[in-house]
């Protein structure tokens, strides 16, 4: 069994209650959240393409046209994510249907090919799940015989799909890591998956630390991530930037004495590593320093207004707090109680590595 196979059922009902704002719609470098998934399933041959809503409107209408999608109303207005699911299912001529959430930006389809192949085993199966901590509905496989049991359910009352699938034979396929099944179900959320965007489109990942003003600990978080980071085999380089200048070579020595002659720029190469000192007129931008490491698979960069997203900001009570579109979140010494971005413990080391190694991407 191949995606060639099987339906798509892009499950995209809008009701967002707790975003507060549509959230097929958010924009990433001009790319909706409903529409990024759109073109990432284009590249993949399914039979049939079905994009399930509640209710229909001209920009869904335009991409549904776009992207070869029959679009999909539900006719139990406020049922949830099965309505929608079971009305896909309804519709298609495949015998199985994969039916994916539109606020999942991470999903690997390439690695959702498992689900197939558990039910290309055991055609009994009426539904194939993800399992990570928990089962996975909204990226999951099922036989459209299911319509007409999720259906029944909500006929019912019960629109609980987790409970309903758990009644007829099912599987699960256990995925190792559950950042692919990500959800962006807030604005906390949205942030924490605009900064790992940020990332997917670099060679090498990079994460700004920053802070309003001086002596918050920037040096002493990175200093805490840096073991943590490289006990996961992370090979981590350092930008940092600095307002009061610098002065790297002793006097005396052989580079020090070119500088003295009048050479702009000096290099000292070893056997072991070099270093390049290159004086500019102006400050030199960060994030082209970064990009000039190598042999590292993640940068962080140590600034307080010249870095890049993902920004992750610590606040001490020290200085007026400064969130931008490219913070992704906050570690803080005093709960601010913010809404719209997640915080955390300044000195929560655990929570700033799980937090880097997801901002930095695959």
């Amino acid at each position: 069994m191949d995606f060639s196979d099987i339906a798509l059922l892009i499950v995209a009902g809008g009701k967002s209650s707790r975003m507060g704002q549509d959230k097929r719609f958010l924009s990433f470098r001009g790319v909706g959240l409903l529409e990024r998934l759109c073109r990432k399933t284009s590249r993949i041959s399914f039979a049939e393409r079905f994009l399930c809503v509640e209710q229909v409107s001209p920009e869904l209408q335009e991409l549904a046209d776009r992207f070869g999608l029959t679009l999909v109303t539900d006719e139990r207005e406020g049922s949830g994510p099965m309505e929608g699911i079971s009305r896909g299912l309804g519709r298609m001529k495949s015998s199985y249907g994969l039916a994916v959430s539109c606020d999942m930006p991470f999903l690997d389809f390439r690695v959702l090919r498992f689900l197939l192949a558990a039910a290309a085993k055991n055609p009994a199966l009426r539904a194939v799940l993800p399992r990570t901590e928990r089962w996975q509905p909204l990226a999951a496989l099922y036989h459209r015989d299911m319509s007409e049991t999720f259906a029944e359910a909500l006929q019912r009352g019960d629109g609980k799909l987790g409970l309903v699938i758990a009644e007829k034979t099912h599987s699960c396929v256990d995925f190792p890591d559950n950042v692919m099944f990500f959800n962006v179900n807030t604005m906390a959320d949205w942030r924490l998956a605009c900064g790992r965007l940020a990332n997917e489109e670099r060679k090498v990942p990079l994460v700004t630390v920053s802070a309003p003003a001086s002596n918050t600990g920037k040096t002493t978080f990175i200093e805490k991530l840096l073991p943590r980071l490289t006990e996961r085999g992370i090979r981590v380089g350092v930008v940092k930037g600095d307002c009061h200048g610098y002065d790297v070579d002793e006097e005396g020595k052989d580079s020090w004495r070119f500088k003295k002659a009048g050479a702009s720029g000096v290099a000292v190469v070893s056997p072991k590593g070099y270093f390049i000192e290159q004086r500019t007129e102006r400050r030199a931008n960060l994030v082209e320093m970064a990009g000039r490491l190598q042999d590292v698979d993640l940068v962080l960069i140590e600034s307080r207004r010249h870095g890049a997203a993902p920004v992750v900001s610590l606040f001490r009570d020290k200085g007026e707090l400064e969130l931008t579109e490219d913070t992704a979140a906050l570690f803080c010494k005093t709960p601010q109680e913010l809404r719209g971005i997640q915080e955390y413990s300044l000195d929560d080391v655990d929570a700033a590595v799980r937090l880097v190694t997801f901002l930095m991407g695959n």
